[in-house]
């Protein structure tokens, strides 16, 4: 069974590959990114998959939610 894992900066270069990779190996995956580097369009393989979650947000800022892996 796969986990729920957080992606912070997940629209960068490096991010976007770990989320892909992340969800070839079946897990769930919420990415977060308040986008002053990355990009959306880094996303474009990922956003159609039912186990990723995009949410724009800069971690300087509190963030509530409940995963099993950060990123």
């Amino acid at each position: 069974m796969g986990k729920r894992i957080l992606v912070t900066g997940g629209a960068g270069f490096l991010g976007s590959h770990l989320c892909e990779r992340l969800l070839e190996a079946g897990h769930d995956v919420l990415c977060v990114d308040n986008y002053f580097t990355g990009s959306k369009a880094n996303l474009a393989a990922c956003l159609d998959n039912r186990r990723f979650e995009l949410l724009r947000h800069d971690v300087t800022f509190p963030l509530y939610v409940e995963v099993d892996e950060i990123y």
